[in-house]
């Protein structure tokens, strides 16, 4: 697999090296700097006190099992 994925990355350096089309440099970079935000700071205070709680919960024991939260929301799945 490590090769495979080897094998991908200088395939991929191979094509850039002789691309020329700027459009797809600049989409290239934008996507490199993606890759870098942290999602965290990007959703909002809301959701983030959502997935604070849902920790709480989880740490003190405060879950439904997968059944019970199937049985639960059946009517929307």
């Amino acid at each position: 697999m490590d090769m495979d994925i080897q094998n991908k990355k200088i395939e991929l350096i191979q094509w850039l090296s002789t691309l020329n089309d700027e459009s797809i440099i600049e989409k290239i970079m934008k996507l490199r700097e993606s890759e870098k935000i942290d999602w965290w700071n990007e959703i909002s205070k809301e959701e983030k006190e959502s997935i604070e709680q849902g920790i709480k919960d989880a740490d003190s024991g405060k879950l439904k099992s997968h059944l019970e939260a199937r049985k639960l929301y059946e009517k929307w799945l």
